[in-house]
Order: structure tokens, then C-alpha cells, then sequence
């Protein structure tokens, strides 16, 4: 437990004074989940992936508070993630809804959550964990076995509309679900091995795999002078935007950056240390969060939605450029995530500084206040909800992928993919609070 705390707890005490760390914070983590859930945001439940981005915010509250003696801190949120997941299956463990024509990554994220179930109940309770692990096993096979591969191994982001295609957002859809399923049901270690050889060997497969769809990444969209990532590439070089010799997109889009950062920080979480590509997954993390510390706007603490150099500050603001906020908050969750894990290096503070000032500008520009269950402004005494503003409803590579597209996207109120991620950050967060608190 030290091991995880103690670099988080050496920044930290760089940054301000006693008074100011130790003062009363709100749970923000908690408030906006509550915020969500209260006016049914997250519901009717769907296997897509920004409802499952919630889920997977909500799994970290009750991971934070689940050695609580009250257990009211986190199973409303348990139930809340139950309720929804359930309804999505047959008691079999069939999906109720499933094009199986449809094969893209993003369908894909929903199976963390189903995961994260099946490992929170206990053993005994057999129907229910026959269920999930059926679905588990469905996912798990759509993965590796249905969903088309490039040339050069990498899964297509979305099969049949972009051949050939990957997308920095992909690798948060699957890979850590495929990482985590190849740790708790095919690695030697794993209680749950049948045939401990055969699985090994299919797990030593997976791992290499998964070292290759974030090795592809790397090798076509990694700027090598900004640290930067573009947000995708097409391996066939025929798409409008891609570059003639990388195959990549022209720009870095926040949002997918996120996603690959938040990938990588999460994915290392199930990754043997012996394997020789922990050690590359760490480097690349590294890489990215140097770029993102030197690429943080200094007014507000976030991050630009386009975040090219030459697109940034006031010149990009006055063509339409701003401070983006889903995928400013994935960076702050996968700095502090990454700090507090020991995956990111951080002797000197410089990176929860960072962090630090990127949550509290984003709280500041990014979170509203309001009361009663419309959203709306309203009378005293009615419940005191909260708002995220400020993100983006969608980025994608249909198109051209230039500047005029990605600022030409409207911004959305409530978004699952900004709020999901807004929570994960406020875990981490105030788990570093706790920390030099107590």
C-alpha cells in the first residue's frame, strides 16, 4: 500500500501550504456520479461505450471506498452498475441486442464493466457468474476472433466503415478488457487456468499481442519532436488524410490521446512485470506524459482540442481553438493513476503539479452548479446537482480530419464521455488529498 501512495504523497507536499492541502475539498467523484444517476443521465442502459465509461467511473468509486465500514458509500453505485449491466442480458448471458454484422472496438468497452462484476461477486453465487463469464467469453471471442486486422496485426476501429483503420480510441476500448481477461482467466497464475500449459501459452500470445496493437500506434503516430500522437492511422494509405509515407492523420486530437493514455495507465494494471513489453508500455507512457507537461495551457490548466503547436494559445483561439474538457481530465486521470502506481516517474513533483492545476482550473471552468433534478437553476432548498460542460460531442476520421472539422464539432452538456472520466480523475484526486491529510 505504501508502494503506491508514497510518490504521490512527495509531489504533492511540493505544491502548497499545509492550510491550503489540508482544507475541506467537496467529493466531486461522488457529487457528480450522484449528479448523473439522480436525473437518469445514464439510463436506459447500452452496451456503448460512453455508458460504459461511466460504469467504469463508478467501479472506481466503489474500489475507493470499499474498505469502508459503511457500505452505503459504495453500493449504490455497485447496484447502480448491476442494474444496468443486467438488463443488457439474457440470464444466460446473451446480449439482448447484438448486430452481428457490426464489428467495431467500441462495442467492446462495455466488457470491463461485465468484468469488473464478475470478480466482485462471490463464488458461491453461481448463476450470476455464469452469466457474466458467458458474456466474458462472447466478448472476449468477438475480439480476437471477429474483428478484422490490418496487415500488419492491428485491429480495424470499426468494421465494415474503416478498413484497415486504427484509431488512438481503440486501444482504450479493448485493450484493457483483453489484458485483464488474459490475466484472470489464461495466465499460469490464474486460479481460474483449466489446462495451466495450454493456457500459458495462449496468454503469452495475447500479451505479445496487445504489445502490438499499441506498437503500431507508436510507430505510425508518435510525433518524435513533440512526443504527440495523431489520432489514428490507415495501414492501406488510402484514406483522404492519410499521410503518404506513416499512413497517419494529419492532427492530435485531445480526445484520443486521452483514450490512449488512460489505455496504457490502465492496461499495466494486468501486464506481467516479467514480460519485456512492461517495460516498453511504460516508456511510451512516460513519453506522453513529458509531451502533456509541456503542453498545458497555462491560463486554465487544460489542454487544447486540437493540440499541434501551431494551433494553440491565443492565435488558435482566435481561429476557434479552445480548452477541451473530456479529454483534459482523461490526462489528469492518467497522470495521477500513473504517479500513484509508480508507472510514471516523478521525483521532483513536476507531474501531480501538473495534475493538480489541470483539476482545479478544469473543477473551476468545467463544473456547474445547479438544483433540482432538471438541471436548471432553481429555489433554495431543492437538491444541488452538478454539471460538466465544455466537451466535445464526437471526433472522428470519416472526413478530412483538419482543423475546420474537429473545432466545427459542437460542444455538449452531461456528455458520459466527459463526465465518466471527470469522476475517475476526482478518485484520484482525493485520494491524494486523503493522503496528505492524513
Amino acid at each position: 500500500m505504501m508502494r503506491s501512495i508514497t510518490p504521490i504523497l512527495l509531489a504533492a507536499t511540493t505544491l502548497a501550504a499545509p492550510s491550503q492541502l489540508l482544507s475541506p475539498q467537496p467529493k466531486y467523484s461522488t457529487w457528480m456520479a450522484n449528479s448523473i444517476i439522480t436525473r437518469n443521465l445514464s439510463s436506459p442502459a447500452t452496451r456503448y461505450y460512453d455508458q460504459a465509461t461511466f460504469y467504469r467511473s463508478l467501479e472506481a468509486i466503489v474500489v475507493a471506498h470499499q474498505n469502508s465500514s459503511n457500505s452505503s458509500s459504495f453500493s449504490p453505485y455497485l447496484s447502480h452498475i448491476t442494474t444496468q449491466i443486467d438488463s443488457l442480458l439474457h440470464p444466460n448471458g446473451t446480449f439482448i441486442s447484438w448486430d452481428y454484422n457490426d464489428h467495431q472496438l467500441d462495442n467492446i468497452r462495455v466488457a470491463s464493466s461485465i468484468l469488473f462484476l464478475y470478480t466482485s461477486i462471490p463464488p458461491s453465487n453461481t448463476p450470476q457468474r455464469t452469466k457474466y463469464k458467458a458474456a466474458l467469453d462472447f466478448l472476449y471471442d468477438q475480439l480476437v476472433n471477429k474483428q478484422k486486422r490490418n496487415p500488419e496485426g492491428g485491429f480495424w476501429h470499426k468494421d465494415p466503415k474503416y478498413p484497415n483503420q486504427m484509431w488512438l480510441d481503440g486501444l482504450y476500448m479493448a485493450q484493457p478488457f483483453y489484458a485483464a481477461y488474459t490475466s484472470l482467466f489464461l495466465s499460469s497464475m490464474s486460479p481460474n487456468s483449466v489446462n495451466v500449459n495450454t493456457t500459458a501459452a495462449v496468454a503469452d500470445k495475447n500479451w505479445d499481442d496487445i504489445l502490438l496493437q499499441f506498437s503500431l500506434i507508436e510507430a505510425h503516430c508518435r510525433n518524435a519532436t513533440s512526443g504527440l500522437l495523431k489520432h489514428g492511422y490507415d495501414a492501406s494509405k488510402t484514406a483522404i488524410w492519410a499521410d503518404p509515407i506513416t499512413g497517419a492523420s494529419p492532427l492530435t486530437w485531445i480526445r484520443a490521446q486521452g483514450w490512449y493514455l488512460m489505455a496504457l495507465i490502465d492496461v499495466l494494471d494486468y501486464f506481467p512485470l516479467s514480460h519485456p513489453a512492461y517495460s516498453q508500455l511504460i516508456k511510451w507512457a512516460r513519453q506522453l506524459a513529458r509531451a502533456l507537461k509541456e503542453t498545458q495551457d497555462p491560463e486554465t490548466g487544460g489542454w487544447w482540442l486540437v493540440m499541434d503547436g501551431e494551433y494553440g494559445g491565443p492565435k488558435g483561439r482566435e481561429r476557434g481553438n479552445y480548452v477541451e474538457s473530456s479529454g483534459s481530465v482523461m490526462y489528469v486521470y492518467g497522470l495521477l493513476k500513473g504517479v500513484r502506481k509508480w508507472y510514471l516517474l516523478d521525483d521532483g513533483g513536476e507531474l501531480v503539479k501538473v495534475a493538480r492545476r489541470g483539476y482545479e482550473g478544469l473543477v473551476e471552468r468545467f463544473v456547474r452548479v445547479v438544483k433540482g433534478k432538471d438541471g436548471e437553476d432553481g429555489e433554495d432548498g431543492r437538491e444541488v446537482l452538478l454539471n460538466w460542460e465544455g466537451t466535445v460531442r464526437v471526433g472522428s476520421l470519416d472526413g478530412r480530419g483538419d482543423f475546420e472539422y474537429y473545432t466545427g464539432i459542437n460542444r455538449v452538456e452531461n456528455s458520459l464521455i466527459g463526465v465518466g472520466p471527470f469522476i475517475l480523475a476526482s478518485v484520484e484526486y482525493e485520494m491524494l488529498t486523503a493522503a496528505i491529510e492524513t
